[in-house]
């Protein structure tokens, strides 16, 4: 490049950089001046630091982001006010239960001690609770569910129904209980709560004070399910997971987060983000449709035991007869059905259940027996199921089937002379239903009526 002609190019722009800072230092100069005021004036402080973070914000930011320049601590996260307006009011009872669990060493995976916290505890850790429902709570027990007797659900059924037809205000009412029990206080609330107002049973998998409760989203997903007027007549619900489950048909599967069901038929709806939504309703009789009013009824209800059929079953003997037996089966062996026709001959009801509570037997003919009319190889059978004629040995009983549960039988000699018995009282057939629920079903049942033909009338409308 020649430089006579570089030079003055070089100079002309060291004069515009000279130019540029010039303006440039004058700017900040009045800039000051304008900060400072009069010489000597000292200078004004900012009264409120920097702009605080969003509250919602910080917390993805690292503490102390929501502070200012002089370093406060981090604000708590604030929840949005409540709605304007009244806002249904929802009954909270306590029980007890993991959802009320308290450990020795909180946020671990360790032992914990169910029904440690009170209603207002468990309360206090779900500040959103208000902005669905106006709740107030009531300390009904505090203990583990395996605690939980019939007796005390007599009690409970009748303090629910007493509240709400006194309690005109309420929408609904929710319950906490522990989960290893749950399912059946909750049809025993089915069958006997006469009231078309929700009632939700709810509980925890992992206890309040545990490293990723579950207790507080499941209870805020209950309160939400009973201040809704969707659920009014779906009768008992319980609430787990975000979703709503008839209580007939609850089932706990598993102990962990998420092991509640519904089976094939159960779930109703759920508690999604925009609000409670069903789209089932249960048919059998519920609610105000109950005729089971529990008035009159002491603290001990009948006695109905609990048995099961299995392979090379020889049945059951009892020191004291109960008045009634279920059993859990899907087809008696010869003896067992020789046993369980020899309780019915002495006025033990007899009921069968498939185990799994997902079978709908046919009723009529005896579980386990030939088809009405049919001819078996030791006999033959009535319309109700029972042998009008003996074995060889003596000995009667049908075989056992899937699907059923041994049919009736008859005493005889060796020769096989028959020896003419009264017909065998009719056998009740459990339609999908749990053992352990058709026995509740069962001792409500008996508070009505003792004979086995109505009683059957009872299984297939509830």
């Amino acid at each position: 490049m020649n430089k006579s002609h570089a030079q003055p190019h070089a100079s002309r722009l060291n004069s515009a950089y000279s130019a540029s800072f010039a303006i440039i230092l004058a700017i900040i100069l009045a800039g000051c001046a304008a900060q400072t005021g009069a010489v000597g004036a000292k200078p004004t402080p900012i009264s409120g630091g920097l702009p605080a973070v969003p509250a919602a914000i910080a917390p993805q930011m690292g503490a102390g982001a929501a502070g200012s320049a002089t370093n406060r601590p981090p604000q708590p996260l604030q929840i949005p006010a409540a709605p304007l307006g009244p806002r249904p009011k929802v009954l909270i009872i306590a029980t007890g239960g993991t959802i009320a669990g308290a450990q020795d060493q909180p946020g671990t995976t360790g032992a914990y001690r169910a029904g440690s916290l009170t209603a207002e505890q468990i309360i206090a850790s779900v500040p959103e609770l208000p902005r669905y429902a106006e709740v107030e709570s009531e300390q009904f027990s505090n203990v583990a569910s395996t605690a939980i007797t019939p007796a005390q659900w007599i009690a409970l059924s009748r303090r629910i129904n007493k509240v709400l037809s006194e309690r005109k205000d309420l929408a609904g009412i929710v319950v906490t209980h522990g989960t290893d029990r749950l399912e059946e206080t909750a049809f025993f609330l089915y069958l006997t709560i006469r009231s078309d107002k929700p009632v939700v049973v709810v509980g925890a998998q992992h206890p309040a004070t545990g490293l990723s409760p579950d207790g507080p989203i499941n209870l805020l997903g209950a309160v939400r399910t009973a201040a809704s007027t969707a659920a009014v007549g779906k009768g008992v619900m319980v609430v787990m997971d975000d979703r709503i489950i008839s209580a007939r048909e609850t089932r706990k599967n598993y102990q962990r987060v998420g092991g509640f069901s519904g089976g094939d038929m159960g779930l109703l709806g759920v508690v999604a983000s925009s609000g409670v939504e069903f789209f089932f309703a249960p048919v059998r009789k519920h609610g105000s449709q109950s005729e089971f009013d529990l008035a009159g009824v002491d603290s001990v209800l009948p006695r109905v035991e609990l048995t099961f059929s299995y392979p090379g079953g020889t049945g059951v003997t009892f020191d004291t007869l109960p008045v009634a037996v279920v059993v859990a089966t899907t087809g008696f062996t010869r003896a067992e059905g020789t046993s369980y026709q020899s309780l019915r001959r002495k006025g033990v009801i007899v009921a069968t259940a498939f185990p799994s509570g997902d079978n709908v037997t046919a009723v009529g003919g005896g579980e386990g027996a030939p088809p009405a009319g049919a001819t078996s190889a030791t006999g033959t059978t009535s319309a109700t199921g029972a042998t009008s004629a003996t074995s060889a040995t003596g000995a009667m009983g049908a075989n056992g089937g899937r699907g059923g549960a041994g049919g009736a039988g008859a005493t005889g000699t060796a020769a096989g002379n028959a020896v003419d018995q009264p017909p065998l009282p009719p056998q009740v057939t459990v339609q999908h239903l749990t053992p352990q629920k058709a026995r509740i079903l069962m001792m409500v049942a008996l508070t009505k009526t003792h004979d086995p033909r109505e009683l059957q009338k009872i299984f297939l409308q509830y």
